[in-house]
């Protein structure tokens, strides 16, 4: 398995953010972890997000800038297939130490996971917003 772990580290790249003496354990393990698999899966969530909206009759598409911005978070909140989907995309990238950490205090991993990709996807709304 340590094959497996370097090659998860080497792909998700370095730290992103800042972590110091003060940093709390989540902190350390959202800059250390989950910033650098979200940057790295960046992409596919962003296609996956297309993908449901359109799945969901386009609906998103014909919003205008606010609601597409409540919509994005209100979906990821409250759709929970989707959002396990989302959190499987992310768990996937983590070392065997790693998921022993999360599992620990999952919870507010996961709240704070799904916290950055929401204002991920909505930093990139440009992306998102064309119709397919």
């Amino acid at each position: 398995m340590e094959a497996r772990d370097n090659t998860v580290l080497e792909l998700r790249g370095e730290i992103l953010g800042t972590i110091n003496q003060q940093s709390s354990i989540e902190e350390v393990f959202q800059n250390r972890t989950l910033r650098p698999i979200l940057k790295l899966q960046n992409d596919l969530f962003v296609q996956v997000f297309i993908n449901y909206a359109v799945k969901q009759k386009n609906v998103f598409f014909s919003l205008n800038p606010e609601k597409k911005l409540a919509y994005i978070e209100n979906v990821i909140q409250r759709d929970i297939k989707f959002r396990n989907s989302l959190k499987g995309m992310v768990i996937a990238f983590f070392t065997l130490e790693e998921y022993a950490e999360y599992i620990q205090n999952s919870s507010n991993l996961n709240k704070r996971m799904m916290n950055m990709l929401i204002e991920r996807l909505k930093n990139q709304i440009q992306l998102i917003d064309i119709t397919p």
